[in-house]
C-alpha cells in the first residue's frame, strides 16, 4: 500500500458491506434525512413569519433547528452515496473539511443546549425581569458564542488532525470522517490529538452539560419553594419537558462517544452511536417540541387552515 498522502484520499468503508442491506439502509436514511429537511425547514419557517414567536426561546429553537439541518447534512448525504458506491472515496482535504463542520455543528449545539437551560432558568425563576436579562442583543451575542466557540473548538481538530502523517492502509472504518477513525491510520503519535480529545472536548461537552444540570436544580428549588400550584408546575414544565428530552438524546451517545478517547476497535459501535446523533436526533428535536408546546402546535394549525381552499 502507497503512502497515505501520496494517494491523498481515503476510502470510507461504510456501515455494511453486505449488499442486501445497502438498498434498505439507503431508504430508510433517506427518509430520514428528508424529514430532517422538511421539519426543521417548518420550524424555522414558522418561527420567521409568526411575529409572537419572536421571543429568546423560539430565536434558540430556531438556531437549534437550523444546527439540525446542517449538522445532518456533513454526514447523512455522503452515507447514502456511499450506499449506491462499491468504492465510496473521499479526499484528503474533503476528510478535514467534513471533520470540521460535523464537530463544529456539533460543539454549537451543545453550547447552545446549555443556553436555551439558561433562557428557562431566568424566565421561570426571575419572570419579571426576563424582557431585561434575555433581550436581543443578549441573544444574539450568545448565540454568536456558541457558534463561533463550535467553530474554534473543530478548527483546533481538524488542524491538528491535517498534521499527522497517514500511511498503510487508507480505509476508514466508518462512515464519515471523525478524529477516532483517522486516529488508527496514523503513522506518528496520537497523543496530542487524544489529549486535546480528552480536555478540550470534554470541557466543551460537560460545561454546558453541568450548567445545564445546575440550571434545572435551581429551577426545582424555585419551584418547590415559590410555586405552590398545579398551574404553575405544569405551566413551568411545559417547555423544560422539551429541552430536557432533546438534552437527553443528543448528551447520551455523545458523553458515551467521546467521553473515552481511545483508539480501539469498537468502530461499530462508534457507528451506530454517531448515527443515533447525526441521523435520528434531528428528526426527533422538531418532534418534540412542536409535540410538547402548545403554542407552536397552535401557530402550525393556523397555518395549516390558511393553506386550506375554501370550498362554497
Amino acid at each position: 500500500m502507497e503512502n497515505q498522502t501520496e494517494e491523498n484520499k481515503f476510502i470510507l468503508m461504510g456501515l455494511t458491506s453486505h449488499s442486501n442491506f445497502q438498498y434498505l439502509l439507503f431508504t430508510i436514511f433517506l427518509l430520514l434525512y428528508l424529514a430532517t429537511l422538511v421539519w426543521n425547514g417548518a420550524i424555522i419557517v414558522i418561527l420567521l413569519s409568526v411575529p409572537h414567536l419572536h421571543t429568546p426561546m423560539y430565536f434558540f429553537l430556531g438556531n437549534l433547528s437550523c444546527l439540525d439541518i446542517f449538522f445532518s447534512t456533513v454526514t447523512v448525504p455522503n452515507m447514502l452515496a456511499g450506499f449506491l458506491s462499491k468504492l465510496h472515496t473521499i479526499s484528503f482535504k474533503g476528510c478535514m473539511v467534513q471533520l470540521h463542520f460535523f464537530h463544529f455543528l456539533g460543539s454549537s449545539e451543545v453550547i447552545l443546549l446549555g443556553i436555551m437551560a439558561y433562557d428557562r432558568y431566568v424566565a421561570i425563576c426571575n419572570p419579571l425581569r426576563y424582557t431585561v436579562i434575555m433581550r436581543k442583543e443578549v441573544c444574539l451575542l450568545m448565540a454568536t458564542a456558541a457558534w463561533c466557540t463550535g467553530f474554534f473548538h473543530a478548527l483546533m481538530h481538524a488542524m491538528v488532525t491535517a498534521h499527522l502523517p497517514f500511511c498503510g492502509s487508507n480505509h476508514i472504518e466508518h462512515f464519515f470522517c471523525d478524529i477516532k477513525p483517522l486516529l488508527k491510520l496514523a503513522c506518528g503519535s496520537t497523543y496530542l490529538n487524544l489529549m486535546l480529545l480528552s480536555i478540550v472536548t470534554t470541557c466543551i461537552v460537560m460545561g454546558p452539560f453541568i450548567f445545564i444540570i445546575l440550571s434545572y436544580l435551581y429551577i426545582i428549588t424555585f419551584l418547590l419553594v415559590k410555586v405552590k400550584t398545579r398551574s404553575g408546575w405544569q405551566k413551568a414544565f411545559s417547555t423544560c419537558g422539551s429541552h430536557l428530552t432533546v438534552v437527553a438524546l443528543l448528551y447520551v451517545p455523545v458523553l458515551f462517544n467521546y467521553m473515552i478517547p481511545t483508539v480501539g476497535n469498537s468502530s461499530k459501535q462508534d457507528m451506530i452511536i454517531t448515527l443515533i446523533y447525526s441521523a435520528i436526533t434531528p428528526v426527533l428535536n422538531p418532534l418534540i417540541y412542536t409535540l410538547r408546546n402548545q403554542e407552536v402546535k397552535l401557530t402550525m394549525k393556523k397555518m395549516w387552515r390558511k393553506q386550506q381552499p375554501i370550498f362554497v
